[in-house]
């Protein structure tokens, strides 16, 4: 039997484990089958199947909880609003006093978030906020339980260049492609994340200029007219919302969300929980949920994401066989980390050679895994 070294960290109430040539445990993947993939342009898409879905209406989502008033995402140092001891019940405002941390300067890797609802929030990595010194992408996936203490949260900056105008934050409506949540979930480095904003994509075969036979949308060119001329800032949202490269992103998903959409009639919508990418030849991601129903709440962000990274790559079609998108759900074996929250959530990831994987399981009110992504690195 192959041995294992473990390092273990025990603070705030987390457990996190380092498990040195381990294996991930079982997940879902063995349940999971792909269908043929939706095509446009460089872009495969495939539906996974599942045969039976787990309950997961009672959490909400990070832009659902935002726009409701269930969370507040504040700059670190602003004022943030903690539940008051005295028992009354949590739908009354003025049970939310005022309160600021310890730590009174804002920082640009964390802000704080107090979920004030009824209900738990699912966070995912590459989910964007907009508003306070500068908008900011989560870094990791996690659960909050509702009523916890005002919770510190790891953050990237996705807007270079300003540090001013306000402390709250709002839902941006939108999920950061796959070449940033890379850098903020895997390699967890500002500059790295900086230049996917910037250059569209990290991937090596899009550093080499355009050629006639495989151009691309985004170029060092198009982004530096997007972000003089109509941007006017380096913020993720201005160029890839509100730009015309926001509208090249617009065009090209709506296509494949109209097949997409065609394909779901024919599969079964409620049997669809997740997706595997591909750009050209190569499987680049996968984003798998617990639930059909959990899967159509991201979906219309996760698309947006994928297109802005196909419009970023050569415009390649080679076409990838449904047989190695089955293959890319198989579970890695590797260096393993898991983080725990006791009773609210468990975080693990593993890494084999050039993929990572990343799984979230709810521990309440029942163990659930949901959402599961792999991604195949694009540096290293």
């Amino acid at each position: 039997m192959k041995s294992q070294s473990w390092t273990t960290l025990v603070a705030l109430g987390f457990v996190l484990v380092v498990s040195h040539g381990g294996a991930l445990p079982s997940t879902s993947a063995s349940g999971w089958r792909v269908a043929e993939p939706v095509r446009y342009e460089n872009l495969s898409v495939f539906p996974v199947l599942v045969d039976r879905s787990a309950t997961t209406a009672e959490f909400v989502t990070l832009d659902e909880a935002l726009t409701s008033g269930e969370v507040v995402v504040t700059e670190l140092g602003g004022a943030i609003l903690r539940r008051s001891r005295d028992g009354r019940e949590p739908h009354a405002e003025r049970m939310f006093q005022p309160e600021r941390p310890a730590q009174s300067s804002p920082d640009v890797n964390r802000l704080v978030l107090v979920n004030r609802g009824t209900r738990p929030l699912l966070l995912l990595a590459g989910e964007i906020v907009s508003g306070g010194k500068q908008d900011r992408v989560v870094a990791k996936d996690r659960i909050v339980p509702p009523g916890a203490e005002p919770l510190p949260l790891d953050v990237f900056c996705v807007e270079r260049g300003r540090w001013s105008s306000g402390e709250t934050f709002v839902g941006a409506g939108l999920i950061a492609h796959p070449s940033v949540r890379e850098q903020a979930a895997v390699a967890q480095d500002q500059q790295r994340v900086w230049s996917a904003v910037r250059s569209g994509t990290t991937a090596q075969a899009a550093a080499s200029p355009s050629s006639p036979e495989t151009p691309r949308h985004i170029t060092a060119e198009t982004m530096d007219a997007v972000i003089g001329r109509e941007a006017r800032t380096e913020s993720y949202a201005h160029i890839y919302k509100g730009s015309r490269i926001g509208r090249s992103v617009e065009t090209f998903a709506a296509e494949v969300e109209r097949r997409f959409a065609r394909a779901a009639e024919r599969l079964g919508k409620d049997r669809i929980a997740g997706v595997v990418v591909a750009y050209g030849g190569e499987l680049a991601w996968a984003d798998v949920f617990a639930s059909a129903e959990l899967f159509q709440r991201y979906w219309s962000k996760l698309v947006r994401s994928y297109a802005v990274e196909a419009l970023a790559r050569p415009r390649t079609r080679e076409p990838v066989a449904v047989e190695d998108a089955q293959q890319f759900l198989r579970p890695l074996r590797g260096t393993v980390s898991t983080e725990v929250e006791p009773g609210v959530y468990r975080w693990r990831q593993v890494r084999e050679g050039r993929h990572v994987e990343i799984a979230l399981e709810a521990l309440a009110p029942a163990e659930v895994l949901l959402h599961w992504m792999k991604i195949a690195r694009t540096t290293e």
